[in-house]
């Protein structure tokens, strides 16, 4: 392939995003477009009907052979391009080439300035359609300070017509050609402005290629490794004309180990340029295979202990294309959850395409703590629960829902329940304690003050004395980990109790 003058158009329609999935059904391009010349650049109109091409090395180019004209071609209704002729209004004895088209097809742009001296062809003209067919005079577009120093050179326009895109070898660049670009507002257009390291090597980076969007560069380059002379790459643009996602290798079903460049699409299908099996280069074209539908699954672990927060939930991401993105309902933006209390959590995955899966996990937890089941008897078991404020460790058998608790066991003592054992259950949190000394102690002395004041109430009363056993069945500490939080009550002071059952 001769490295000439490369140019590319505007994206038109077409739904390809910022990432390339994979390509299928690689052949060339069916019709009379493809000769024993060289073939390249292939730009469509907006509906795909007109093909316009560059033909290099054909004697019958207005320049003779070493030139390169503009071609066009008709689609036929198997689908192939036929009926090639120049488009000789607008080719010169020099190179020439179509950079891109307004949206409406009313404004053609198009290689070099068609006046001057062949020396300062070296630019980007604008024609408007003349009518319904044809195109007047081309007009010479100003770039302030594009000074391009070499023979291979290339422009691209937007459909927008706001975006310029150029590839030549100018003051400040890092190697062979590199890409620029210029910006077009009410005065005019831009100074170009060096994409970066992050695109431009010390090798070529050459004929660029817009999305649509304006977030994804198609270029062809020679120093970004690859698979021969020259690959198609892409790069995502961030958050500047300078900051792009490293570059991606389009792969060995459009690069080949010679020369590829020149990427484009109409519809479904992409097109390119490589001498793969020639020396000449002729156009290719493949279909574009979308990637495979984005799915979201998710699987809880529970919370170990009511009110815990060690519950988990892992993510499983299939199809789509990567790097994803993760949104959860509480805030967290990593693939997993960890640590997370009883609850629905949703999650949002997003590929790099924009598109969306959602998928929802519950953590559960036990329920609170209850004290053991007790053999049931004839007579009624008895139950209470009391818990404690931070510290609290005693209770008035006189008051409240234990005195209540007390009357009724004596209710039963007196209706012919002939003994009652009182089992106490003691609990104390992991809160610390400087009152005494270590939690072990405070849930110890929780039991022991509630069985002596047990033991001494009905003591004290003779019908009863005998009748009644106090036991310490546990006193324990349990509950969530501290972190420091002591007045969160809702989080430890169901692990602060004493529990009395009745057998």
């Amino acid at each position: 392939m001769k490295r000439i003058l490369l140019i590319l158009l505007a994206l038109k329609a077409c739904n390809l995003n910022a990432q390339i999935w994979d390509f299928d059904g690689v052949k060339q391009l069916s019709g009379t477009v493809n000769s024993t010349y060289e073939e390249s650049i292939p730009i469509f109109s907006k509906d795909s009907s007109i093909l316009y091409f560059v033909r290099s090395f054909d004697p019958k180019n207005k320049g003779g052979e070493y030139d390169q004209d503009i071609w066009i071609s008709y689609k036929q209704e198997d689908g192939s391009y036929s009926q090639c002729k120049q488009l000789t209004e607008l080719n010169s004895k020099y190179n020439n080439g179509v950079v891109g088209m307004s949206k409406d097809g009313s404004a053609i742009y198009l290689l070099n300035s068609y006046e001057g001296k062949k020396d300062l062809e070296k630019g980007i003209a604008v024609a408007k359609r003349k009518g319904t067919s044809g195109w007047n005079t081309p007009e010479k577009i100003e770039v302030p300070t594009l000074d391009i120093d070499g023979d291979f050179y290339g422009f691209h326009i937007n459909e927008d017509e706001n975006v310029m895109l150029i590839s030549y070898k100018g003051p400040g660049t890092h190697g062979e050609e590199d890409i620029y670009v210029s910006l077009k507002s009410e005065s005019g257009w831009s100074a170009p402005m060096n994409l970066g390291s992050d695109i431009n090597t010390t090798g070529f980076e050459m004929s660029p290629f817009l999305s649509k969007n304006m977030d994804t560069l198609f270029f062809s380059s020679n120093g970004h490794g690859g698979l021969g002379d020259a690959d198609i790459f892409y790069a995502v643009k961030r958050d500047s004309w300078t900051a792009w996602n490293a570059p991606v290798n389009l792969g060995s079903k459009i690069n080949s180990s010679k020369f590829d460049a020149c990427f484009s699409y109409s519809g479904n299908q992409v097109y390119w340029s490589s001498n793969r099996d020639a020396q000449m280069s002729d156009i290719y074209t493949a279909f574009f295979l979308p990637p495979p539908p984005l799915v979201a699954t998710c699987a809880a672990t529970d919370a170990s202990k009511y009110q815990a927060e060690d519950g988990t939930i892992n993510a499983t991401v299939e199809g789509g294309v990567p790097p994803y993105t993760y949104s959860w309902s509480n805030g967290s933006i990593g693939e997993d959850l960890i640590s997370v209390t009883k609850g629905e959590y949703t999650l949002m995955v997003t590929d790099a395409w924009g598109r969306t899966a959602t998928t929802s996990c519950s953590v559960n937890e036990p329920g609170p703590l209850e004290l053991p089941v007790v053999t049931a008897t004839s007579w009624k078991n008895l139950e209470f629960m009391h818990y404690f404020d931070y510290n609290k460790n005693k209770l008035d058998v006189g008051r409240g829902e234990l005195k209540r608790f007390v009357k009724d066991i004596e209710a039963q003592l007196k209706g012919g329940r002939p003994t009652v054992t009182i089992n106490i259950y003691s609990s104390a949190s992991h809160v610390p304690t400087k009152t005494y000394e270590s939690n072990e102690k405070l849930t110890q002395i929780r039991a022991e003050n509630m069985k002596y004041d047990l033991t001494t109430y009905f003591e004290k009363k003779e019908e009863y004395r005998g009748r009644v056993n106090v036991v310490i069945v546990s006193a324990i500490i349990d509950g969530p980990e501290y972190t420091e939080d002591f007045t969160d009550t809702k989080k430890y002071r169901p692990y602060q109790f004493v529990g009395l059952k009745t057998e």
